[in-house]
């Protein structure tokens, strides 16, 4: 497999150094992607740089994830319009241990291959550097007219709400490209990979390599993945799309990619997915031919669910996707574990009983009309019935007069009652 030409019908090459895909060709290449450590897990805003490594492993070349200990104390300046804070050791240590089994689900550690991939942490070659040896052996090697060049650094000194920029961020360049360095010369790294923000972050690392012990290194990024409306991929009203499930459940990671847009499902299908172009194109035409049955979105939400997940929570994710779009049963529903059934059912009207009153047991009809306002009178409630349009629990009620006890309860506290096809309400018993 040619890496570059797999990334390149993925439409994932931003920028690419002359002489890279020469060097790929030629040899077993190692090369790195930086990861920030500021969290304990990824959120999807990574998986195109873990995507990049995972292909880079499939080629035949031995990816290196860098966790950035030591410039996570420092953060990144690139397109970012304030100073971040800063994280003491045993947390970086406690996010880098988190990060390695997240990548862990995309990445061979545990091959005996040459390819096998590495999981570092600069911090481990930067902590004992004193400042007067970085200043004597790196510093010296990078003018101060070519960091001011980066456009990372001119952005920010130029931005209209900026503060200006700390010499501790300015320096944040010199480390990464320390860190090429460093890596090129004990690992025999000459490839370094990331976002299109990253370029200027990254080829300062290969002038470094150039400059100080005349080596040739090479670098290629992607470009800032967006939705189709020019919007920031990644982020949700509540924030980032996180792969840790105590951030993002398994449901809620699948309903994301379930519903991102025809466009988007084209473009994001290419990139989080190392499906081959022959399967794409086939979907892609399954789209065109009955866009209504969104087979993109479907084989993508999938796709990348159970990678990141397993395929237990991605079933898990399809049955209760089922239980609002779908004909599901009282025995799916009955299934659910609560946190995942409160965000099936997010946003829907709630009512709160008494478990009193269940206790003894109330009739249907007495129960959404006068305990939970679900129809405005029992005239309507029986008509409804009569008609088949009442659900308790995804089961037909066949009587209005039916008595609902704590029998009904689901996980002991709920009851799903679904008024027509589409109008569902949670009672909640406490």
């Amino acid at each position: 497999m040619n890496f570059v030409e797999e990334l390149r019908w993925r439409g994932m090459i931003q920028e690419i150094m002359p002489g890279t895909e020469e060097q790929l060709q030629k040899e077993l290449t190692s090369g790195y992607v930086g990861i920030d450590p500021t969290a304990d897990s990824l959120h999807i805003g990574h998986l195109v740089s873990v995507m990049i490594l995972k292909h880079f492993q499939r080629a035949g070349h031995r990816p290196i994830a860098l966790v950035g200990g030591a410039t996570g104390m420092i953060g990144d300046p690139s397109m970012k319009s304030q100073e971040r804070k800063l994280l003491d050791e045993e947390t970086l240590r406690h996010n880098q241990e988190a990060i390695k089994k997240q990548l862990a689900k995309f990445l061979d550690f545990e091959s005996d291959k040459p390819n096998a991939a590495l999981l570092v942490n600069n911090y481990d070659w930067m902590k004992d550097i004193s400042f007067l040896e970085f200043i004597r052996d790196i510093g010296k090697h990078i003018t101060v007219n070519y960091m001011m060049a980066k456009d990372s650094v001119k952005k920010r000194l130029s931005g209209e709400s900026s503060e200006g920029m700390s010499f501790t961020e300015f320096s944040y360049q010199l480390m990464q490209g320390y860190d090429y360095l460093h890596l090129y010369s004990d690992y025999g790294c000459k490839i370094q990979m990331g976002g299109s923000d990253q370029w200027g972050n990254i080829t300062t690392g290969s002038e470094l390599i150039r400059r100080k012990v005349g080596g040739e290194a090479f670098a290629l990024v992607c470009p800032l993945i967006t939705k189709a409306d020019g919007t920031k991929f990644g982020k949700t009203e509540s924030g980032n799309v996180w792969l840790e499930r105590r951030y993002t459940s398994p449901y809620k990671f699948y309903q994301f990619w379930l519903n991102v847009s025809d466009a988007d499902a084209e473009k994001y299908i290419k990139i989080f997915t190392a499906l081959s172009k022959d399967e794409i194109d086939a979907l892609v035409k399954e789209q065109e031919a009955a866009p209504h049955l969104r087979p993109l979105q479907k084989r993508l939400a999938k796709e990348i669910t159970v990678m990141v997940h397993s395929v237990e929570d991605y079933e898990a994710a399809v049955s209760a996707s089922n239980i609002l779009f779908g004909n599901s049963t009282a025995d799916e529903l009955k299934s659910l574990d609560e946190e995942t059934l409160l965000q099936v059912f997010e946003g829907v009207p709630q009512f709160e009983i008494s478990k009193d009153e269940l206790s003894a047991g109330i009739k249907a009809i007495d129960l959404l009309t006068e305990k939970a306002s679900v129809f405005p009178s029992k005239g309507e409630m029986r008509k409804t019935t009569q008609a088949g349009g009442v659900m308790i629990n995804k089961a037909k009620l066949e009587d209005q007069d039916t008595l609902i006890d704590a029998s009904y309860l689901i996980g002991g506290k709920y009851i799903l009652a679904q008024k027509g096809k589409k109008n569902y309400f949670l009672l909640i018993v406490k």
